[in-house]
């Protein structure tokens, strides 16, 4: 009898519970606008903070409805490999260093690596 039941149903495709008697959290709808005309509805809870800016399925920022845009944060430049070497080393020292190293290599002391 049992087989005969689910016979003709996807198992694991729908839930056999209902949602009689279930409190849904409340919520509410965000609306964001992508600048290449997009429009994105999303469900937060009431209690959640809704982020200001939302990546959009095209890879562009969707700003919130009726929302200001967002200051850009203001923060250290990334460091190069370059920068980080002039924090252990003057020009005059590396120069020092490239002369000696380019000498042994037309000496044939060193050997040039692929």
């Amino acid at each position: 009898m049992a087989n005969r039941s689910l016979r003709g149903m996807r198992i694991g495709s729908r839930s056999l519970e209902t949602e009689d008697g279930v409190d849904f959290a409340p919520r509410l709808q965000a609306h964001y606008d992508c600048p290449n005309g997009h429009t994105i509805v999303l469900p937060f809870s009431v209690e959640a903070d809704v982020p200001v800016m939302w990546e959009c399925r095209c890879g562009q920022q969707a700003l919130l409805r009726d929302a200001e845009i967002p200051e850009a944060k203001g923060g250290k430049p990334p460091r190069t490999h370059w920068d980080m070497l002039l924090e252990r080393r003057t020009v005059g020292e590396l120069q020092e260093l490239l002369d000696e190293r380019l000498d042994l290599l037309r000496a044939g002391k060193l050997r040039r690596s692929a």
